[in-house]
């Protein structure tokens, strides 16, 4: 099973995406390239929907809004805190990973996630955590989208923690670049795939 999440609750704020990637979803499963989609408000929203599936999930994508080092669903962070455990969102994240089919992949299609120190302590832990491939970006996204980078459990990232940064430094990063069409790993929107060789 092939899933899509997406932040419903950006309508007003944030840039009003909720409705673009609502629209997206659609596309997305016209073309065949998920089989389910949910709209939801916070992240025990979504794993919860996770849990309910009936199928092992093979790839799991989410669209929304991110920083370094997390993804949101509205004000509500998914990161490294997260893993901890006692955390809230811990069950959930224990119940995805068992729901992952073998050799599945997480990817965070949202702003910067992957990127400064604290995005890729992110990823290194998360597909540590899950025992999966995850993806994500390293730097603004929107129609472009640039800075993606991929990795397997048990490896470290290979990019530079820099890598996307406009102002601040990888520890304290201030500002990330737009994606351009010639930045490093750049792919569009409409692109449905991560290519294999940009995994680590």
């Amino acid at each position: 099973m092939r899933a899509l999440v997406y932040d419903r609750t950006c309508v007003r704020t944030g840039g009003g995406l909720s409705v673009a990637w609502r629209a997206g979803s659609g596309l997305y499963r016209g073309l065949g390239r998920i089989d389910a989609a949910r709209g939801v408000a916070s992240w025990g929203e979504a794993l919860d929907w996770l849990a309910s599936c009936d199928e092992p999930i093979d790839e799991l994508q989410y669209w929304g809004h991110g920083t370094w080092g997390c993804a949101r669903v509205a004000a509500e962070s998914l990161d490294v805190r997260s893993l901890a455990r006692g955390h809230v969102h811990r069950a959930g994240l224990d119940a995805l990973r068992a729901k992952l089919a073998p050799d599945a992949l997480v990817w965070f299609r949202t702003c910067e996630t992957f990127g400064a120190q604290s995005g890729i302590a992110f990823a290194e832990q998360l597909a540590e955590f899950l025992g999966a491939r995850v993806a994500g970006h390293t730097y603004v996204i929107g129609f472009h989208q640039s800075g993606l980078h991929g990795l397997a459990p048990g490896r470290r990232a290979d990019w530079a923690p820099d890598e996307g940064l406009l102002e601040g430094t990888p520890v304290a990063p201030v500002r990330a670049r737009p994606s351009r069409p010639w930045a490093p790993r750049t792919i569009t929107c409409l692109a449905g795939r991560v290519p294999p060789a940009w995994f680590s």
